[in-house]
């Protein structure tokens, strides 16, 4: 079984939540990450959050192998200090994965253009990826350090798809190179099809694709956001958050249907998971149990599903990973 992992709106719609309720829940053999070090994917364990940049959130089961795409890219740092911390010994690397190198920081960060008007995290990513697209970055075969961690991670999903992958995708639908909102965008396309791209996969060898939205939307630096609120109303909701990786503060607006449905084109889900439905519902939060939710969270849940035309199965209900009403068997999934 292979799932991949994709977030409909513009990130922080919590993949990383997602990704590791799927590896202690379905215990996968191989859990890969796509995208790069400037976006961080938060889980919460026993209260204490933990912001991974390199390695995918399904350490959390320590049976599960850890692995970087090819298409992906790293801060040598950065890994090595995720894998001494969260994935010793079950941490893999592909051979093709591409390296940034302090030059593409220090590069990225005197582009005002990009600092100041696309709102970039200033991590070196744009650049290393212009780099690439030039055929001169260098990958992570080129450096000594990384050598114990090469893999052929494409070979290594085939080979693991028996026993379950998970795929985790990165960013979100709508900051996309291709499809998202121009020029405030990420560097890469992250819809479900340029995940798989990143990873080495065919569309034919994935079983479920699963959406991810937050039960409001949410957008960290420059470019359009409907329906955006003040920020005084976002704390009077109680949906004031700060990026994971960069700390700034996220701007918000409410769950927007026409955004989902297209996310829903763009993607082609099987399933949808709705992260922070306790955010809307505070009567929601802590509960596994689909009957447990109260009466009108399930209708909001019924009516996203009734317009979208796909099934929502996974409905995140807190901060932990075991805050999930899980309703794949029954849903068929």
């Amino acid at each position: 079984m292979l799932y991949i992992i994709v977030d409909g709106f513009f990130g922080d719609t919590g993949k990383g939540k997602v990704a590791a309720y799927l590896a202690l829940a379905d215990k996968p053999a191989l859990c890969v990450r796509t995208g790069a070090p400037n976006a961080g994917h938060t889980v919460t364990l026993d209260g204490q959050q933990h912001v991974l940049r390199s390695l995918p959130t399904c350490f959390v089961n320590p049976g599960t192998k850890l692995a970087v795409a090819p298409g992906a890219l790293i801060k040598i740092d950065v890994f090595l200090s995720e894998v001494e911390r969260y994935g010793r010994g079950r941490s893999y690397l592909d051979f093709q994965t591409g390296v940034i190198e302090e030059r593409h920081v220090e590069a990225e960060r005197r582009d005002e253009y990009l600092m100041k008007v696309v709102g970039s995290t200033g991590q070196g990513v744009g650049a290393a990826m212009v780099d690439r697209v030039l055929r001169r970055l260098r990958l992570a075969r080129d450096f000594e350090e990384l050598k114990p961690y090469l893999a052929d991670v494409p070979a290594m999903i085939h080979e693991h798809r028996p026993s379950g992958v998970v795929i985790e995708g990165t960013q979100g639908t709508f900051l996309s190179l291709y499809h998202g909102t121009y020029p405030y965008v990420t560097s890469r396309d992250v819809t479900a099809s340029g995940m798989l791209s990143e990873a080495g996969v065919g569309p034919k060898a994935v079983d479920e694709v699963v959406l991810v939205f937050k039960a409001y939307v949410t957008r960290v630096g420059g470019g359009p956001l409907p329906g955006e609120l003040p920020p005084e109303e976002a704390e009077k909701r109680g949906w004031v958050e700060r990026g994971a990786v960069t700390g700034r503060p996220r701007r918000v607006a409410p769950f927007n249907m026409e955004l989902a449905r297209r996310a829903v084109l763009l993607n082609t889900p099987t399933q949808i998971a709705i992260t922070k439905i306790d955010a809307l519902f505070r009567e929601a939060a802590g509960k596994t149990r689909w009957a447990d939710l109260p009466p009108e969270a399930r209708r909001w849940v019924e009516e996203v599903e009734e317009q979208l035309k796909v099934p929502v199965t996974l409905i995140g209900t807190g901060p932990e990973p075991r805050h999930m009403v899980d309703l794949r068997k029954e849903k068929g999934r």
